[in-house]
Order: structure tokens, then sequence, then C-alpha cells
């Protein structure tokens, strides 16, 4: 089961950002600014994105997560495939939105399933596991379609990276088996879904969820920023094609990201014995951390000096995502954690992808008169250190709530 979802978070992320290797071949194409380039990475794909996770997450609450599921990445795969039919800035957002709406569908099916499979003292590392299907996306996507485009031009990428998840969604379908909802949760807990008035009202009340809510959401501007500019950045920044900067990024995606989320799930399960507060702690240190490498790679004269500093800058930012998604999960009743990870994405969403990335493009066409081609490697890097600093102050306030008031630790099985 658990493999089965980190595949199905591969070809989630694969699709959404497939589109950012086609980026300087879309621009040029039909002539738009780096503005439009971040209102179709982040806008067109977030507003259904977010829309279509609380119906979802409702339904994954009451009814057979595996079907929602299987049905979510087949819709999402045609729509990935109809980017390729575009004309222009309009049809190509709507088919952008389309994938939202696929996308939004599968998160809260597969933590809540996620949960119900691994006692809490395993929970962190699962999550880390399934946090590989965000590694292995990124790189999939990168290097899959960088590879595609050069062969086969960008609309042909798109059809190309999209067919595959009908499959995808096929041997979900016919595979993975539901489990008993709320199966390791602690004595007293509510199992049953109450009205989605009550379940509002209680997350909202839940300072511990709010606080990884909120972080989260800040902190995601980073991911969202390397993940989606970077290979924009590399073309602008060094002399080389499309196609070895969809290889060189993506395997310095696949260098950091892998052992940065089994590391993250392994040391918070261990750190978390000792003090549940790591669970918020940590991706607060961690953010911080990251922006050192990641500033002097921006800064970087020469390529592989970049892509290493790179890798070690992604390695120590998705550290933070295990414990992260292990502690909403912790944190919330088993009728509530479908909606709670919709309220999650929704804010992690809105803020991470919508704002994030247009503010960076916004940045990059301001600085762009003055900074030239360096522009947008100084966006990326003012607005992931402003979350940085800001996520860290979250967490702080996170940990003191969880002190206070005892909602993981009263949730540990």
């Amino acid at each position: 089961m658990l493999a089965l979802l980190t595949l199905v978070a591969l070809f989630s992320i694969a699709d959404r950002l497939v589109f950012s290797i086609l980026l300087e071949d879309i621009k040029a194409e039909f002539g738009l600014s780096d503005t439009e380039l971040g209102l179709l990475g982040g806008l067109a794909f977030t507003a259904t994105y977010v829309i279509a996770g609380f119906p979802a997450a409702r339904l994954a609450d009451r009814s057979t997560r595996r079907n929602i599921i299987a049905a979510a990445i087949a819709f999402w795969s045609a729509m990935t495939a109809l980017c390729g039919a575009a004309t222009g800035f309009w049809t190509l957002f709507l088919a952008r939105t389309g994938v939202g709406v696929g996308e939004g569908c599968s998160g809260p099916s597969s933590q809540s399933l996620v949960a119900d499979y691994f006692p809490r003292g395993e929970l962190a590392r699962a999550m880390g596991i399934l946090t590989l299907g965000a590694t292995l996306g990124t790189v999939t996507g990168l290097m899959a379609g960088g590879f595609l485009a050069h062969a086969f031009g960008w609309r042909w990428a798109f059809v190309l990276m999209g067919l595959p998840g009908l499959f995808m969604g096929l041997l979900v379908w016919r595979t993975v088996r539901e489990p008993p909802r709320g199966r390791y949760a602690p004595p007293g807990a509510k199992i049953a879904q109450r009205p989605v008035g009550e379940t509002l009202a209680s997350l909202r009340g839940n300072r511990v969820f709010v606080g990884f809510t909120a972080g989260f959401a800040v902190q995601i501007m980073i991911g969202y920023a390397l993940a989606f500019w970077m290979a924009p950045v590399m073309l602008r920044q060094f002399d080389v094609p499309l196609r070895d900067v969809s290889l060189y990024l993506g395997l310095a995606f696949l260098a950091g990201g892998v052992p940065g989320p089994l590391a993250g799930g392994l040391v918070t399960d261990r750190l978390v014995r000792i003090d549940e507060r790591w669970r918020a702690w940590l991706p607060g240190l961690v953010g911080i951390v990251a922006i050192l490498p990641l500033a002097l790679a921006l800064n970087a004269e020469r390529l592989g000096t970049f892509l290493g500093l790179f890798a070690i800058a992604y390695a120590v930012f998705v550290m933070s995502q295990a414990p992260i998604l292990s502690g909403i999960q912790a944190a919330v009743e088993p009728g509530e954690r479908g909606m709670a990870v919709a309220v999650a994405f929704f804010f992690n969403n809105l803020l991470g992808q919508a704002l994030g990335l247009g503010l960076i493009g916004w940045l990059s066409d301001r600085l762009a008169p003055a900074q030239g081609s360096a522009s947008l490697g100084i966006a990326v890097l003012a607005v992931s250190a402003t979350a940085a600093i800001v996520a860290m102050l979250v967490f702080a306030r996170t940990a003191r709530a969880i002190q206070r008031h005892g909602r993981l630790a009263s949730a540990r099985a």
C-alpha cells in the first residue's frame, strides 16, 4: 500500500512540475512574462486544487479512500495530457485547473490511509517514505519532461507524461485494501465523521493543528520555489541546453531528496520519544539551515558547485516533511483526518504555491531592469529566506501549544 501511494505521489508531482522544465519553451511560443508563468504554475493549479480538496476530504472521512485515489489520478493524468493541446495562455490555464482538480482529491485520502496502516511510533517514518514520492516525482518531471521535450517538443511531453497515470489509477483500484478506519487511534477517539461545521470548529480550536498548518503553509514556499523556478534559474545563469538542465537538476533533486525525507522520518520518530515538541522544532530548524547552502548555490559561478550546494539545501529542507505530516495526523481525530489534510493543503497551496510562485515571478520582473538574468535567483532567495524565518517563529509557537495542550502526547499509541 505504501509503495503504491508513494507512486501516486510521484505521478502527482511529476505531472504538476513537468510544467517547470517546459517554461522557457512555453514562454517563447506564447510570448509570456514571468508573472504569467507564475500564475500558470501557481494560481491556475491551486485555485481548483484547494476547492476540490474539501469535498474529496469529506468523502475520504466516510467512504472508500482507495476509489477516490484511483479516480483522481486517472482524471489529473488526462488533464495533463490536454495541456499539450493549449493554444495560448487561457487554454493552458484551463488545462492546468483540471490537473489541480484531480490532484486535490488524492492527498486527503492518501494520508488518511497511511495513518490507518501504521501506529504512531512508525507514522513519521511512513510519512517520510510517502514524501519520497514528491522527490521522485520532481526528478521524473524534470528528467523525463526534459528528455521528451528535447525529443518530441513540449506539447508531446505533456501528453506522454500524462498517459501512464491512467494505468496507475487502475492498479490502485484493483490492489489497495481499505483498512479499518481509526485502527491505531487512542481509546476514546472519535472515529465517525461529524457534520462539516463541527469538524471545522474542532480543527479551528485545535491550536496544535493550526500551528502545523500555518507553519507548513509558509515554509512550503521554499519547496515550491526550488521545484518550480530552479530550471529557469539554471538556464539563465549557466550556458547549458534544456536537456542537460533536466538531467543535472533531476540528479541533484534525487541526491538530496531521497536521504532527506528518510532521515527526517527516522530522526523524528527517535526525538519524539524524548519530547513530542520535536515534531515542531525540527521543521523550524531545518528550514533556516537550508537557506545557507541555497544562498551559496544561487551565487555560484560554476555549474558543479551550484548543483552540489543545491542538493544539500534540498536534502535539509525536505527533512521537515515527515514531522509536519505526522504531526498533523497525530493532532486530530480519525474522523477529521481527511478534512485536516484538505485544510492544511488549502493554505499550503494558497500561500506556498499561488502566492509564493506568483510573488517570485513578480519580484523577478521588477528586478530585471537592474539585475538582468540574475533577477530570478535573487527573487527566489529573498522569498525563501523570508519564509524560513516566519515558519521558524510559527513552529516555535506550535511547540509551546504542544506542551500546553498535550494534544500529541495524548494521541500517542
